[in-house]
């Protein structure tokens, strides 16, 4: 299963990519400096919403191109991918990192990071040229 090790060299594998602290300064990985995956905790009131149903271990925020896909991974596997009402109405996902394949972090991280990467650059990734 997939580490915090495995989502830097995959976040910092993408072009343009930076590592710097979120609004906790948790580790945060950006494309010209918007968030696209991110470390994150369960907060006081994710506990309290989600009760006996909330995770341990570690947490990690990703950005996904919008609410269907956001909708499906959560259909797909909920053993894996999560929300919290905080994330209602938000094109993100809780993914349990203890849980998911390295295969498909790199699948998720990257498809994070073509939501939030400009269209230019995203499309030349898709290309093979960036």
């Amino acid at each position: 299963m997939a580490t915090w090790d495995d989502v830097r060299r995959i976040a910092l594998a993408l072009p343009e990519t930076t590592e710097r602290g979120s609004y906790d300064d948790l580790p945060a990985w950006r494309v010209r400096d918007k968030m696209f995956v991110w470390d994150r905790p369960l907060r006081r009131s994710d506990l309290e919403a989600l009760g006996d149903a909330a995770p341990d271990g570690p947490i990690l925020g990703a950005q996904v191109p919008d609410l269907g896909a956001k909708e499906a991974l959560l259909a797909d596997d909920p053993a894996v991918y999560f929300t919290t009402p905080h994330l209602d109405g938000y094109p993100a996902v809780l993914v349990r990192l203890d849980r998911i394949a390295v295969a498909e972090l790199t699948e998720l991280i990257t498809e994070a990071w073509h939501a939030r990467a400009p269209k230019r650059l995203a499309a030349a990734h898709r290309a093979g040229a960036a």
